[in-house]
């Protein structure tokens, strides 16, 4: 028998370790059964390179829970440890086994795949333990198997025991404080979050099967009847999608790999991309494109990260741009700097080349899409649509390449790119100056009246709508030469695609100041601005327009990114033809009260056709217009 001090700094090692080190007291158990798939898969390793000639058998991490006397045990059947390496690997604590074990085997094939990469994973177990024991016999011939022993302080005690297989076992006794850990749901949680992909087979208890009766008894169905059976209760799969090639697995094999990793989503991806990256650093994965709607932020936290298999963290905004935070899936590198309780991310030269890799794989995927099959693109875009616009306002590098399968729909929902689009209306929507307006409408019922009078000039009409439109329109005007949007309602026609070709008034100045007074009193003149243009006699006789700049702003200003302009007021443009029969009508009636009730009623009607006529004042005009018929 040997006791010692463990080869800390301080005494209060194990309290700094206890509270302060792991965020979360439920990490021990990802901590000791990776340390039991490390001491597994070293001695697949030393088998592999002739330096262990033993019977492997077959390795395995068993997970046993005795509640009955406070314990919890984490067996493994690996390389195990002499006296001297407890020595060396556990009383010292700043050694890391692993760290030695990749240093000394660099470049040989199946050392990289060694998990730990901090000496103080094994003290983790102090955080819910009051007693730790470590079992354990080496894989040498003839080696003696001994017992670690320590109660939670700098002291431990190491003996030697009969122990008849190879390998570690780690039993915890579990502390009243942390007695949750005792419960068979709480360890089946925990292991089902870290331990889902490790690549070692990991058992906990039994679970019940049904299967066919070995006897070959039959049911009245002439069936042959099923019985129950209790199996090993395997908690990972140890060959994950992302490990293998992609020439290995079909499209079904990445459906199957995507219902388990989110075994209550019942939508299927769109498509998926698999990474694969050895160089300059170690990257694979799977990401799946989810079908995204109007509200962005409940995607989020979809992406799994694993180092070597095993889970770290669902927050992965320090190795995923932001805008692909949105998409599903796995992302695995050991490459990614970790701090010593594996929690959090370290941002280094390495996470930023990553991170761009990820955007360049997800571009290139896109336009190999849009150019393979463009009508199968097409018929996705709806689902990519806010995806690809987030991307665009996001992404600088993205956006570049965004510029080649960033797809516009018109009201006849035919797609096109911003360069085809541009050409097919240059024509005949191109202004005075020189800029092609792009005309769109947000909501082509509400606005049909606007969009009819557009498609009536021969004009085409886009649909665009979605929380991140109104930015991403000015994204793309700033990207592309001599291009403008401007919603079908913003303005008169003339005014939104001004030709130069002024149309003739029939109202001189003098009645325009007679008829001003009587428009502005009739509706709400601070949010209504009523100006006269001369118009065809053809159009409406009074329309409602919110300038494009104002209206865009709002839409900014509502989802975040106009803010440093200050609050912008509700406004619209009450826009009077001057050439319209009705309106000179109203100038030459005798009765004012007549003359008042015929300038509400037209102005109404501009109100309802933008949705602005609502409650008590919709209910006068209706009661109005009876009174007219």
């Amino acid at each position: 028998m040997k006791t010692g001090n463990i080869n800390v700094q301080t005494e209060n090692i194990f309290p700094i370790i206890k509270k302060f080190l792991y965020s979360d007291h439920e990490i021990f158990l990802r901590e000791l059964v990776s340390n039991a798939v490390d001491a597994s898969q070293k001695l697949k390793f030393f088998a592999n390179n002739g330096e262990y000639t033993g019977e492997m058998g077959d390795l395995q991490v068993e997970v046993i829970l005795d509640e009955a006397a406070k314990t919890l045990t984490i067996k493994d059947n690996g390389i195990g440890m002499t006296a001297e390496e407890i020595d060396k690997y556990i009383n010292q604590i700043a050694f890391s086994g692993a760290e030695e074990f990749v240093q000394k085997y660099e470049g040989k094939e199946g050392a990289e795949n060694i998990i730990g990469h901090f000496g103080l994973g094994f003290y983790s177990a102090f955080m819910v333990a009051d007693k730790v024991q470590i079992r354990t016999l080496a894989r040498y011939e003839g080696a003696q198997a001994v017992q670690w022993e320590s109660n939670g302080d700098p002291q431990y005690t190491i003996t030697e025991i009969d122990k008849a297989d190879r390998g570690t076992e780690i039993v915890l006794h579990i502390s009243e404080e942390s007695k949750e850990f005792l419960e068979k749901t709480r360890i089946q949680g925990i292991l089902d979050k870290y331990c889902k992909f490790l690549p070692i087979p990991v058992i906990f208890g039994t679970k019940t099967e049904t299967k066919d009766d070995p006897s070959g008894e039959k049911d009245e169905n002439d069936k042959v009847k099923q019985i129950s059976v209790e199996v090993p209760n395997q908690v990972n799969n140890p060959a994950p999608a992302w490990t293998k090639k992609p020439a290995d697995l079909t499209d079904e094999d990445y459906g199957t790999f995507y219902r388990e990793l989110y075994p209550m989503s019942f939508d299927q991806p769109l498509f998926h991309i698999h990474l694969n990256v050895d160089y300059p650093f170690n990257l694979t994965g799977i990401l799946y494109f989810p079908k995204i709607k109007e509200n962005v932020e409940v995607q989020r936290n979809k992406i799994n990260l694993y180092s070597n298999q095993v889970f770290i963290t669902d927050s992965v905004e320090e190795i995923v741009p932001e805008f692909l935070t949105l998409l599903h899936g796995v992302i695995d590198s050991p490459d990614i700097p970790l701090n010593v309780s594996r929690s959090y991310l370290q941002s280094d030269s390495n996470v930023k080349k990553i991170s761009s890799h990820i955007t360049k794989k997800v571009a290139d995927k896109l336009r190999e899409m849009f150019n393979k099959d463009r009508e199968d693109f097409e018929s996705k875009y709806e689902d990519l649509r806010i995806f690809i616009e987030y991307g665009t306002l996001s992404d600088e590098k993205f956006a570049d390449k965004a510029k080649a399968f960033s797809m516009v729909k018109t009201t006849e929902d035919k797609y096109f790119t911003i360069e085809e689009f541009k050409e097919k209306v240059k024509d005949l929507q191109t202004d005075k100056d020189g800029k092609t307006v792009f005309l769109y409408t947000n909501n082509k019922d509400e606005q049909y009246s606007f969009v009819q009078a557009a498609k009536d000039r021969g004009y085409e009409v886009l649909e665009l709508d979605g929380p991140l439109v109104s930015h991403w329109i000015s994204n793309i005007e700033s990207k592309f030469e001599n291009v403008s949007f401007a919603r079908v309602d913003a303005d008169t026609l003339d005014k939104l695609i001004a030709k130069g070709d002024d149309i003739p008034s029939k109202l001189s100045k003098e009645d325009e100041e007679a008829l001003k007074p009587v428009f502005e009193g009739v509706v709400d003149s601070e949010k209504y601005k009523v100006q006269f243009e001369s118009m065809s006699e053809t159009d409406a006789p009074v329309v409602l327009t919110q300038p494009e700049f104002i209206r865009r702003m709002m839409e900014q200003q509502k989802y975040g990114g106009a803010g440093f302009m200050g609050a912008f007021p509700e406004t619209y443009n009450m826009v009077i033809n001057s050439n319209h029969p009705k309106i000179s009508d109203i100038l030459g009636e005798a009765d004012s009260s007549v003359k008042e009730n015929k300038a509400k009623q037209l102005a109404d009607l501009a109100l309802l056709a933008q949705g602005l006529l609502k409650g008590e004042k919709l209910n006068d005009f209706v009661k109005r217009s009876v009174e007219l018929i």
